[in-house]
């Protein structure tokens, strides 16, 4: 199988269902691998009867004890995703403020465009936001901006969760390396995959913020990000990075 979608969830269980049939049916076929931190409303549950009768060999869950951070769900997805063999590896948001149908386009962009991380981008053709403050609007974008000053990099949506990897991505960036798990993993995926050379294309996308359920965003979240670019800057000067097609 080529497409797996990653999607960490924690009391999502207004949205789960839906987020899962939604991808399911896509015309192209996508698997999906949920990462549950043990959720207490019940969102596991869902997600086991619809593998058990409807989504058998299709839809996978992982579940851990806890809130153990966003960016430690992925690693472990995407270590699941490897070792699965899949070729092409998804990450998105339960709540529906990143569209299903625009995984279409993020892989796309990966099997037919010549990227190899394809980034759902809220900024990359102005500000593509609906139904955020807009104290929320500019705190993400200026971060954003900041992020790219600071790092060097031509990423306009550095902080964006709603990304695709090809396979060779992952096995090269050393994820054990990712030391982030809040928002500033995901500016520390993005930074790593540039030091090692592959290919990054911005998709633009509109993100609509979350209808139901409850917004997992704090300013301990940004806070992380802003220092934490800073420490990722340093580090680089002296970290050696694999580079593209050494593995």
């Amino acid at each position: 199988m080529e497409r797996l979608v990653i999607i960490p969830t924690y009391n999502e269980k207004e949205n789960i269902e839906a987020i899962i049939t939604a991808v399911m049916n896509l015309p192209l076929e996508f698997h999906v691998l949920i990462i549950d931190d043990g959720s207490p409303d019940g969102t596991a549950a869902i997600v086991k009867d619809l593998m058990a009768n409807k989504y058998k060999d299709k839809l996978f869950l992982v579940e851990r004890q806890g809130k153990l951070g966003l960016g430690t769900a992925y690693i472990c997805g995407f270590k699941w995703a490897i070792e699965h063999k899949y070729d092409y590896i998804c990450e998105m948001d339960a709540d529906f403020s990143h569209n299903p149908n625009d995984l279409l386009k993020l892989y796309d962009a990966c099997a037919n465009q010549g990227a190899d991380v394809a980034i759902g981008s809220r900024y990359v053709s102005g500000v593509n936001v609906v139904n955020w403050p807009m104290g929320r609007v500019l705190m993400s974008y200026f971060a954003s901006f900041y992020v790219r000053t600071v790092l060097g990099v031509s990423i306009r949506d550095t902080t964006a969760g709603f990304v695709c990897y090809r396979r060779q991505v992952l096995e090269t960036i050393e994820l054990d390396k990712i030391r982030f798990k809040g928002y500033a993993f995901q500016i520390e995926m993005k930074f790593t995959a540039h030091k090692c050379g592959f290919v990054i294309k911005e998709v633009p996308i509109i993100f609509v913020n979350r209808v139901l359920g409850t917004s997992k965003m704090s300013g301990g979240i940004f806070s992380e990000a802003l220092l934490g670019v800073i420490r990722l800057k340093l580090s680089s000067w002296t970290r050696k990075y694999p580079k593209k097609g050494e593995k």
